[in-house]
């Protein structure tokens, strides 16, 4: 374990270069490493992947990798399990788990796969130590994920366990039936916008907050609190980490003395005061409910907290963009409260018309929000017409299987409307960065 390897990030799609910017960020400009599709490979030992594990927003896990080789059929992904010392990372005592993903694997069952390295695992600890560690599908001592390609298999050792979104802070129970924009995905939002904090990055401004995710992360960057601090994680239960428990106590003492008060304002909002109460709730318990200024309040009504600023918005649909004080039968919104579906502009139910939603927030941004940016995530390509604004960027994000965009207007006064869109044409949009 002292020797370094090739820790691997696996991020969201589309999230890969801000998550090696992050890498660099949390290990320093000497770090060595690669952008790969669908995440970032970067070398390191245990206090490397023990400190990525507390630091990253980004990164979904930090993996281990045991084994990596081609393979044509099950028998040799049993070889390839055979090939590691399993008795250097679990005693029969423990117990673990395998998931198992592929691309265009030419095998016909992954689950007859997983069950192979499943054998090695354990034929290899039984011919150690007579005995055979136990699986765990929910709570795994040592959690492996293999990897298939077309032709070659990876194995690794998920020292993050639970996937690092869940950083936490997360009411288990939540509300019923709702979908919460990942904490990952909130933070690429912001790193993407290059917020960071700072005073010189502005207040920042969330809407249409929903559960709070977005500024529950922004007050977490801003005071300088590790995003994994109030979290277990698997590498703590792995044998190799065992030696390194100082190191641990140590790292999670350093991360807690450099918190601090936000150089910057950060509101948050919503049209509903049940989402505003249990955003309050999850902002408590993630400890920074006094970093965050709440307000029930209507998007299409609500006056700027400060001559300039950021907004970051998941835009709402559904029943969440009714106006307050509207009555009337309510259908069931189409959409998660932080979810993402690509929405009829055209159709609208109870809660409301999403297309004269967004057309009404443009007017009331152009009107009382000149000199603020606004970035809004989405999964409709247009959304620039819904909302008669010209974008001046877009950054393509994925919210796992769901291609969205995430937009940038420079909000000014008045109409910042192309003049093919005055002509009833789809604005022209801007290059993705």
């Amino acid at each position: 374990m002292s020797a370094p390897t090739m820790l691997f990030l696996p991020s969201a799609a589309g999230t890969e270069d801000l998550l090696a910017e992050e890498v660099l960020r949390i290990l320093g400009p000497e770090a060595s490493g690669e952008v790969l599709r669908g995440g970032v490979s970067v070398e390191g030992d245990a206090l490397t992947a023990m400190r990525l594990n507390l630091e990253s927003r980004l990164a979904q896990r930090v993996l281990w990798p045991l084994a990596h080789g081609p393979y044509q059929n099950e028998h040799d992904l049993y070889a390839l399990a055979r090939s590691v010392a399993w008795v250097d990372w679990i005693t029969p005592a423990q117990t673990f788990r395998i998931d198992t993903t592929a691309q265009r694997s030419p095998l016909q069952s992954l689950n007859f796969a997983t069950l192979r390295v499943k054998d090695a695992v354990c034929d290899v600890l039984r011919d150690a130590t007579g005995e055979r560690p136990s699986i765990d599908t929910k709570h795994p001592d040592l959690p492996l994920s293999l990897h298939l390609t077309p032709t070659h298999a990876t194995l690794y050792a998920d020292t993050s366990g639970e996937a690092l979104f869940k950083r936490g802070w997360r009411d288990a129970k939540g509300l019923k039936g709702e979908a919460p924009l990942k904490e990952t995905l909130a933070a690429a939002m912001l790193a993407a916008a290059g917020w960071q904090g700072r005073a010189e990055d502005g207040p920042l401004f969330d809407p249409c907050c929903g559960a709070g995710t977005i500024a529950i992360e922004a007050a977490q960057i801003a005071a300088g609190i590790a995003p994994g601090l109030q979290r277990r994680f698997a590498f703590e239960r792995m044998l190799p980490f065992r030696a390194h428990q100082n190191s641990w106590s140590r790292m999670k003492d350093a991360a807690r003395a450099r918190q601090q008060a936000p150089a910057v304002a950060i509101h948050a909002g919503d049209v509903s005061f049940r989402m505003v109460d249990f955003a309050q709730h999850n902002a408590e318990r993630a400890g920074v409910a006094a970093f965050i200024q709440f307000k029930t309040a209507d998007a299409l009504q609500r006056l700027p907290p400060a001559d300039r600023g950021v907004m970051i918005v998941n835009p709402p649909y559904g029943e969440r963009i009714e106006p307050k004080g509207s009555r009337g039968e309510r259908g069931p919104a189409r959409h998660s409260r932080e979810g993402f579906h690509a929405p009829d502009h055209a159709a609208g139910d109870g809660g409301g018309n999403p297309g004269e939603f967004f057309s009404q927030l443009a007017s009331h941004w152009k009107r009382h929000y000149a000199g603020w940016t606004a970035w809004l995530l989405s999964p409709d390509m247009k959304l620039p017409q819904a909302l008669r604004l010209k974008e001046s960027r877009r950054v393509p994000m994925w919210n796992g299987p769901i291609e969205c965009r995430l937009y940038r207007f420079d909000l000014v006064a008045g109409s910042a409307r192309a003049p093919a869109a005055a002509a009833g044409e789809a604005p022209g949009s801007t290059a993705e960065a």
